[in-house]
């Protein structure tokens, strides 16, 4: 089953972040990126935290699970929908944990 764009839209909005906050549709889920890195999946309708010292430390006991077949488990934050505060500052804290993207090279022309 794959993520609503309703689900992506909640969860942007309870973050609060604007749009520093932006989503890229893959394979019918979503990558959720903060200021260009990746911080977070939207994955059948739930909310995956990348795996950091933020998660650990700002929300321990948050339950793990894999975001998709395959992949290791990952905080799932979905009980942080009803904590708006919570959620943006394990948002902003996990995105200055992350590495910046590799720039993309140029397809030679």
């Amino acid at each position: 089953m794959g993520t609503e764009q309703s689900f992506v839209d909640y969860v942007a909005e309870v973050a609060g972040l604007g749009s520093r906050l932006t989503r890229k549709k893959m394979f019918g889920e979503y990558a959720l990126y903060l200021d260009g890195k990746v911080v977070a999946f939207a994955c059948d309708n739930s909310l995956y935290i990348k795996p950091s010292k933020a998660a650990t430390t700002l929300a321990p006991d948050l339950p793990q699970g894999p975001p998709y077949p395959g992949a290791k488990d990952y905080p799932v934050a979905d009980e942080l929908l009803d904590d708006p505060p919570a959620l943006r500052r394990l948002i902003e804290d996990t995105a200055a944990l992350m590495p910046l993207p590799k720039p993309k090279k140029n397809p030679k022309q």
